[in-house]
Parts: structure tokens; sequence; C-alpha cells
């Protein structure tokens, strides 16, 4: 059966951010992609300079009318990622709820993308929009710890309060929630870092609950979180009933990625030089065949399956 994903996220001329992170990996998975870019820039905005386009709320609706009028508005997920306008972020939500109304059994991958390490990088009015539309809707969440914690107003400092906060956004709304990231400190050390993962079993009260520790990679890679969100999707979808083996893919996928950029920027870079951000871009076409079949890295620690 053919799988098509509505990915609503930035496009960048140069590089790997937003769609161009989800897009490639996607289609080499076997999905079609439909993508409406957020913004058009020249490069992503860690880059010295910068220059583009940011798409209106309206400009979004004529783009979504569009698809309606010639009834190609079926799909079978919905992707979104990093969004900095409240306008335009009710308009996904309004675009999302009728596509879910035109197929009950649509599935919204959500990356509530807000900031990170204590500090928002987006308007504070878009919360309660995330809080109230957003994450009500969406089925698979994929925020960070930062963001786990501005959803749910529970700090995280211990792997149980990382279970309670999973659990308060599963009454949200989202069956599956993966935490991308987090600051609990890895038994195998500080060269690692904890992301934990639950998905609601159908028709109980209970979710599986799990645990990965990820080696570390001493740079700033910028795509990386769009890039997860997307694997997740896909490796969801092959594996719906097995968290488990979802994140394991998603996560080796990202090791090989990341590897493999990390790898080249140092070698362009040369001895004892920092890489620039273009020579960190992410090395995604060079990943084909990891994207497709990787070769796992980590182990997820299967925690109690716990009532919600």
């Amino acid at each position: 059966m053919e799988c098509r994903v509505l990915s609503i996220q930035s496009h960048v001329v140069r590089g790997y951010v937003g769609n161009k992170s989800a897009t490639f990996p996607l289609q080499v998975l076997g999905f079609e992609v439909d993508s409406i870019n957020s913004v058009q820039f020249s490069n992503h905005t860690g880059y010295a300079h910068w220059k583009g386009q940011v798409l209106k709320a309206e400009e979004l609706n004529v783009l979504y009318e569009g698809i309606k009028v010639n009834n190609v508005n079926h799909y079978d997920y919905i992707l979104t990622g990093y969004s900095r306008d409240t306008s335009f972020l009710e308009t996904v939500v309004d675009i999302i709820q009728e596509l879910k109304n035109t197929n009950p059994s649509l599935v919204y991958v959500c990356d509530p993308v807000m900031g990170d390490h204590g500090a928002m990088y987006v308007p504070e009015e878009l919360l309660p929009v995330y809080k109230e539309k957003v994450v009500p809707l969406a089925d698979i969440l994929t925020p960070n710890q930062f963001e786990a914690e501005l959803l749910t107003g529970k700090k995280i400092k211990t792997e149980e309060d990382a279970v309670a906060v999973m659990d308060l956004l599963h009454k949200m709304g989202p069956k599956t929630v993966v935490l991308t990231s987090t600051d609990l400190p890895s038994k195998h050390g500080d060269q690692f870092l904890v992301a934990l993962g639950s998905q609601k079993i159908d028709g109980t009260n209970t979710s599986q609950k799990i645990c990965m520790d990820i080696p570390k990679v001493d740079a700033v890679f910028v795509g990386t979180g769009d890039l997860f969100a997307a694997m997740l999707l896909a490796w969801t979808h092959n594996h719906p009933k097995d968290l488990k083996t979802a994140c394991e893919k998603t996560v080796s996928v990202m090791h090989h990625v990341i590897k493999r950029t990390i790898t080249y920027a140092n070698e362009m870079a040369g001895p004892g030089k920092r890489p620039s951000p273009a020579q960190l871009e992410l090395r995604m076409v060079q990943s084909k065949a990891d994207i497709e079949n990787p070769a796992m890295v980590v182990e997820a620690e299967v925690l109690q399956n716990s009532s919600n």
C-alpha cells in the first residue's frame, strides 16, 4: 500500500534542515512525501549570513486549498517541526483537523520545537497553542527534555520523573512519546545521553516504556531533530507495536549519519580546526544505505510496563 506523508517544515537551498532533512530519508524508505515549505532560506540560520522568505498563514491556506480542490488531500501521515508564528501554527492545526476528519486513521507526528537547555528559541505565545491545540491532535510526539517540561509544567530530575512526564503527555493526547534527549546521567558515563520512549498499548491502560543510552558526538549539528522525527515516523510505521525496535533503528540511523558527517567535517577542516557550519551539513545522500538498513548500534532497555 502506498503511504503518503504531508510534511510542513522549513526548506533551505543549501544543506539539510526541516523538509530537506526529512524528505530524502522518507523517500528512500518508500514513502511518498508532499512538502509544504514554511520558510525558504538560502541556508540554516547557524551560518554567518542567511536570506529568504517566510510563508504566511494565508499562503499556507492557499496551498492547502489547491490540494483540496483537486481532491488529493488524502494523507496517511502528517509531519511538522519548527514554527515560530502562532497564526501559522493555528492554520496547521486547522489543516490537520480537517485531514483527520477525512482520514480518521491518519497519524500525526509532531516535533514540538520550542527550545533546549532551559531556553526558548520561539516566541512564548506558541506554548499555549502547542499545549491546547497541537499536542492533543498528535499521535507521536518527539520533545526534548526542556520541551516536555514546558508542555507538562513538571521538571525531570530522575528516570521516575521522565516516566511521569511521558504519562502526562499521553493524557494530553499522543499515544507515542519519545524524549529525544535528557540531562539524566547515563549508566555508561558522560559520553552518553539518555533518551526515553513510551507507547500506549491498545485497549489497555498500560504503556511500554524504553530507555536508550546514545553515544554523544562533540559537535553542533543542525537538522538532526528533523531527521529523528522522520525516521521515527518510518520505523514506527514498519514496527507499529514495537517501540523498542522502532527507536533502536531510528537512533542507529542518526548515529551513522552523524558519524559520517563528523568524519567528513574533520577531514575538510584539517587538524586542530573546528569545522564550519557548511562542513557540518549532514551527509544525507552518502548515508542512503544506512537509512535503508541501519546496522544496530544501540539496544533499548525495556522499563517496567506501567499503568497510565
